[in-house]
Order: C-alpha cells, then sequence, then structure tokens
C-alpha cells in the first residue's frame, strides 16, 4: 500500500479515533515499566556513597575515601569491583534483550513485560539480603535481565496503543517513569542513609521490589496491542480490541493495513538478516547512532554516580544525596515539558535545543571544576557560592537532557521500524543502549581520574557530533502514522538513496502494523 505525500509534521491519512481514558489509563500502567529502569539507575549510585554499603563490600575504596583529604579527589571511587556491580546489570541487560526479542514477537508485547517484572524481583530479593560481593553482583545481573525484557517491550507497546496524534506524548511517559524512579530512588537512599546501624542500604536495594510488583501486575491486566494480537493471528479479537481502543466502530482503515502489514511481515523469514537489506538502511542506522549518543551525552555520569560525583567535588554524604534528590527533581520536571511539547514543536527541535543547552552546561562545569580542583585533584576549601554554581548547571544539563535525549532516544527509535523488523531492530536499540551503558558505567570513574575535569569535555564534543548528525540526518516524525513513516526516509536528501526503490511497499507498508501508534 503505497503511502501518500507527506509533509514532515503532517500525513496524507488520517485514522479515526480519540484518546480515550481506556487508551490513557493503558499506556499509564505500561509506562510504570520505566520505574524498575529508573530506580535502579539513581539506587545504585546512592549505596555507593554509603559508608556502611562500602565498609562492608568494598573497604578499600572505604578507606581511601577517608584517607587525607590532601588526596587527589578525582580518584577516590576508582574501583573496578565497584564499577562492576554498578555495571554488571547493563551487560545482563544487553544478553536478555536479545531473546527478549523472541519473546516479544512470538508471545506478545505483555509476556516480555510479565519476565521482565518476575527477574527484577528476584534480583531485588538477592540484593536486598546480600552478604557477600558475589550476591551483589548476582542480584544486578537477575535486575539487569528484567531491564532488558521492559525495556524491549515497554516502548513498542506504547507506540502500538497511542493514537498517532498522541504518541509522543504518551510513549514518552515511559520515560517519565525512569525519572521518577530515579528521584524515588535519590530520595529514600537520603533517608536510608540515616538509619542507624548502617543497614538503610539493604532498604534501598531491596526497595526494587516494589517497581518490580507494579509491572508484574501490570503486564497481567493490560490488554494485548491490536498489532501483536494479528501478528499472532487473533484477528477477530484484534478488531474489537482495536474498536475499544479508539472509541469509535469505523476502524476499517486502519484495521486491513494492520493486517496488510502483519501479512507482509510474515513473508519475513529472518528479521535479523533482514536488517542488512539496503531499504532498512536508514532504521538500522537509527537504532544504532541513536541510543549511541543518548550514552555519551554524559548523562549516566550524573544519574547513576551523582552522589559518588558530588562527594568528589566536596560535597559531605548528606549534601552530596540531597544534590541527586535535585537533579531527580529537575529530571522529572524537565520531562512533563517534553510530554507537552514532543507532538507540538516537533522532535528535531528538542534534539538540537537540548544538544545546545547540554553543550554549555557541560563546558561550563568543566571550567568550574577545573578552576578549583586542577589537575591534582586538591580543591581545599570549597565556598558555598562554588557549590551552589555546580549543582546548577548541573541541574540545567540534566533539564535539557530530559526534555531532549533521555525520552526522544526511546520514542523515536519505537516509532520508526516496520513492523517485519521491529522487534529485532527494537532489541538492536536496546543491546546498543545497554553496550554503552555498560561501558560508561565501567569506565567512569577511571576516566575521571585520569581525564578530571576534562571528562566533561570528552562528553561535550559528542555532544556536538550528535546534534550535527541530528541536523542532517533525522527527518521529522511528528505527527506522521507509523503505516506512513516509510515517506519520511523517501522524500529525505540523503536516505532517500537507499529506499526510493522500496516506493510501493516494503517500508510504507509494514509500519503500518503500528498505526495504532
Amino acid at each position: 500500500m503505497p503511502a501518500a505525500g507527506i509533509a514532515p509534521g503532517g500525513s496524507g491519512k488520517e485514522y479515526p479515533g480519540n484518546l480515550t481514558p481506556f487508551v490513557t489509563v493503558t499506556c499509564v500502567v505500561a509506562a510504570m515499566g520505566g520505574l524498575i529502569f529508573g530506580y535502579d539507575i539513581g539506587i545504585s549510585g546512592g549505596v555507593t556513597s554509603m559508608d556502611s554499603f562500602l565498609l562492608k563490600f568494598f573497604p578499600s575504596v572505604y578507606r581511601k575515601k577517608h584517607a587525607d583529604d590532601t588526596v587527589n579527589q578525582y580518584c577516590q571511587y576508582d574501583s573496578q569491583t565497584l564499577t562492576m556491580f554498578t555495571s554488571s546489570l547493563y551487560l545482563a541487560a544487553l544478553l536478555s534483550s536479545i531473546v527478549a526479542s523472541t519473546v516479544t514477537r512470538v508471545f506478545g508485547r505483555k509476556l516480555s513485560m510479565l519476565f521482565g517484572g518476575l527477574l527484577f524481583f528476584a534480583g531485588a530479593l538477592v540484593n536486598g539480603f546480600a552478604q557477600a560481593v558475589w550476591m551483589l553482583i548476582l542480584g544486578r545481573i537477575l535486575l539487569g535481565f528484567g531491564i532488558g525484557f521492559a525495556n524491549q517491550s515497554v516502548p513498542l507497546y506504547l507506540s502500538e496503543m497511542a493514537p498517532y496524534r498522541y504518541r509522543g506524548s504518551l510513549n514518552i511517559g515511559f520515560q517519565l517513569s525512569i525519572t521518577v524512579g530515579i528521584l524515588v530512588a535519590n530520595v529514600l537512599n537520603f533517608f536510608f542513609n540515616k538509619i542507624k546501624g548502617g543497614w538503610g542500604w539493604r532498604l534501598s536495594l531491596g526497595g526494587a521490589m516494589v517497581p518490580a510488583l507494579i509491572i508484574t501486575i501490570g503486564s497481567l491486566v493490560l490488554p494485548d496491542t491490536p498489532n501483536s494480537m494479528i501478528e499472532r493471528g487473533q484477528t477477530e479479537e484484534a478488531k474489537t480490541k482495536l474498536q475499544r481502543i479508539r472509541g469509535v466502530e469505523d476502524v476499517d482503515e486502519e484495521f486491513d493495513d494492520l493486517v496488510a502489514a502483519s501479512a507482509q511481515s510474515k513473508l519475513v523469514e529472518h528479521p535479523w538478516t533482514n536488517l542488512l537489506q539496503r531499504k532498512y538502511r536508514p532504521h538500522l542506522a537509527m537504532a544504532v547512532c541513536i541510543p549511541f549518543f543518548q550514552q555519551l551525552t554524559g548523562i549516566n555520569v550524573i544519574m547513576f554516580y551523582a552522589p559518588v560525583l558530588f562527594n568528589s567535588i566536596g560535597f559531605g554524604d548528606d549534601a552530596a544525596l540531597m544534590s541527586a534528590v535535585i537533579t531527580g527533581i529537575v529530571n522529572v520536571c524537565a520531562t512533563m515539558v517534553s510530554i507537552y511539547g514532543v507532538d507540538k514543536w516537533g522532535r528535531r527541535f528538542l534534539f538540537l535545543e537540548g544538544g545546545v543547552q547540554m553543550l554549555i552546561c557541560q563546558v561550563v562545569v568543566a571550567a568550574c571544576i577545573g578552576a578549583k580542583f586542577g589537575i591534582d585533584g586538591n580543591p581545599g576549601d570549597l565556598p558555598k557560592w562554588y557549590s551552589i554554581i555546580v549543582v546548577l548547571f548541573i541541574c540545567i544539563y540534566v533539564a535539557g537532557f530530559a526534555w531532549s535525549w533521555g525520552p526522544l532516544g526511546w520514542l523515536v527509535p519505537s516509532e520508526i521500524f516496520p513492523l517485519e523488523i521491529r522487534s529485532a531492530a527494537q532489541s538492536v536499540n536496546v543491546s546498543v543502549n545497554m553496550i554503552f551503558t555498560f561501558a560508561v558505567a565501567q569506565i567512569f570513574l577511571m576516566m575521571l581520574c585520569h581525564l578530571k575535569f576534562g571528562l566533561f569535555l570528552f562528553f561535550a564534543f559528542f555532544v556536538v557530533v550528535m546534534s550535527i548528525f541530528v541536523y542532517f540526518f533525522l527527518p521529522e516524525t511528528k505527527g506522521i502514522p507509523i503505516e506512513e513513516m516509510g515517506q519520511v526516509w523517501r522524500s529525505h536528501w540523503y536516505w532517500s538513496r537507499f529506499v526510493e526503490a522500496e516506493a510501493g511497499h516494503g517500508n510504507g507498508n509494514m509500519e503500518m502494523a503500528a498505526k495504532v501508534v
């Protein structure tokens, strides 16, 4: 079914339907899958700055932290075992996302979410009762398996359920729940760190069972998407479900497109091999480049090492945790700005504005830290105004990320893939995200020790590169039904050379699958 000619921001096709209370509640519940990812990001940085936790599991780091204050502050947390505790989760998520691709395609999005919740629950249990480092890392691996399943299925679920006019806002609910998870974790770390007896870290780690239960129960009560039902042969049930989701009886055009998309997708026997075809070059490029760049904004340096980072630049334990809470609040509020604006201002505008904002802040923070800490990492006494400036610019940086690369790094890949490669391409997207999250987590503390304040300039360089990439290579996808997305590539100055031969089929057709989106 050929796609009609469209200009960025509009589409030749419009399907009847409303933003019904049913679909709103469904998307809110599904988006809670982001809580497990966010809670983990927030909690891991917090507990690694707690003295009682370090003393029990990482005594060498504890001794270095409390050594003479004249030692190099940049290097006090440099420990490969400590970073393995944090980063092992992302390696596990990478591996599980590959399996999750098949589960999501063959058994539906719901089952993948259920597996994610159960595995995350098991990991939280092991971590909460951990007695040795190996138990911590085992728990982190189980948490990672859970995150791999959830991050594979939730963005696809949201994009397939949402009416195309509201796809951006509803999909960003996933990122909003990630930020809420980070904030809740930071607040809990702050209070649990004050518990006498030094066992508050157990509550922090074990508390991950709560978001795990939310997504587990949610996955049991959520309806499946019409796309997934058609893919699995439940055609009549899918039409009834689509009518309920859209709130209208007349869904024939959209439903027929979904069925056609599913039929064509079944002709593809090897979606992984298919990804390498020339006509899918734009999709593969975005599946790799967007998550790659998202991690090299440097945001994970701030978010899961915020307390450690603030502690390293002269804040006390309580002040470091409170600063992390402040950045968490900024993160949530700025994500709400993205929910409001993504379907009004477009994806490209937010990407580019956020890039400029992050770049300026990273240069300023590097200058501030460099001026006080220099090369030797010995700052002397830090005045209060200095701390306020550093936190202020880190907050402005977090805001820039939270309304651009944060939510859009998940939204854009989930809305551009045709149905026949959707699960495989989303798996590539999650895998690349986790590879570089793992890499950044594993080497960040070592980089801080060796690059010192230059670490922020390292990430600033990549912000420049990614903004240039978006400006030249990412087309606008605002307000375009997924089944029409093929036209976006065919009208692009660069990608058209790869997809123009497919103008009548494939790229445009398949996406119809998610027109629900």
